[in-house]
């Protein structure tokens, strides 16, 4: 799913036309959007509430919109131990006036061992 703007060509099939073709075949449907980890008002205005009607609406009769990721405990642990691995070596409870310019540097070189981007 992407919200069309402007006149540029999207990608495709767009939603509520493959919705409304879906109607005519599918009694129920089940959508989630897997590109965002969190619910925003813009899909669900766009999926949960606009798609839900065209679909209802061309003859479908159960419209199920899946909730997204958003702060469900087993997501918040996996995004704090992503978060975790990628600030290796580096202490966010320190300030830098705290470290010398020598332990600054070595958690610099850990970090960017690591991945970390400068």
């Amino acid at each position: 799913f992407q919200s069309r703007f402007g006149k540029a060509k999207w990608l495709q099939p767009y939603t509520e036309p493959t919705l409304i073709e879906m109607a005519k075949t599918h009694e129920r449907v089940d959508i989630f959007c897997p590109g965002f980890t969190g619910d925003c008002l813009e899909t669900l205005e766009e999926i949960a509430m606009e798609a839900k009607e065209a679909f209802i609406h061309a003859g479908g009769k159960t419209f199920h919109y899946i909730e997204a990721l958003n702060e469900a405990p087993l997501w918040m642990d996996a995004l704090q131990a992503l978060v975790q691995r990628h600030l290796q070596g580096w202490d966010l409870n320190n300030t830098l006036g705290s470290e010398s310019t020598v332990e600054l540097k070595q958690r610099e070189a850990a970090a960017l061992a690591l991945g970390a981007a400068k």
